[in-house]
């Protein structure tokens, strides 16, 4: 069974820990950036998200947003996924990304979403 709480660890080295996983599905914890991230100006920052019910589904999909704590900037990521069980139990997610940054006017627009 596929269940996001715990730690998670990204193939740069970000960790994902998801500290509660409501009765509703619902996940919240926090993103730790890094090194791969770059500069210290990234700090740890909170994350939301709903898993589908691993009762139902034995491998679900995710999705959780980053609203990041910068000292300089405004961003918020989002991870859509889905957690799979191998033949050992062994647990591993699989997600995309989606990163928006604050753009100073919308002349920038084009290039605020990565």
């Amino acid at each position: 069974q596929c269940l996001l709480s715990g730690s998670w660890r990204s193939d740069t080295g970000c960790r994902m820990v998801v500290s509660a996983l409501g009765k509703d599905n619902r996940i919240s914890g926090f993103y730790l950036p890094g090194p791969a991230a770059g500069g210290s100006e990234l700090l740890t920052s909170s994350l939301e998200g709903s898993q589908q019910d691993a009762r139902l589904v034995p491998q679900p999909t995710f999705y959780f947003t980053v609203n990041w704590q910068l000292r300089e900037a405004a961003r918020t990521t989002v991870f859509v996924g889905q957690c799979y069980v191998d033949t050992k139990g062994e647990e591993t997610l699989h997600a995309l990304w989606l990163l928006r940054e604050a753009a100073d006017s919308p002349a920038e627009d084009w290039k605020a979403t990565r």
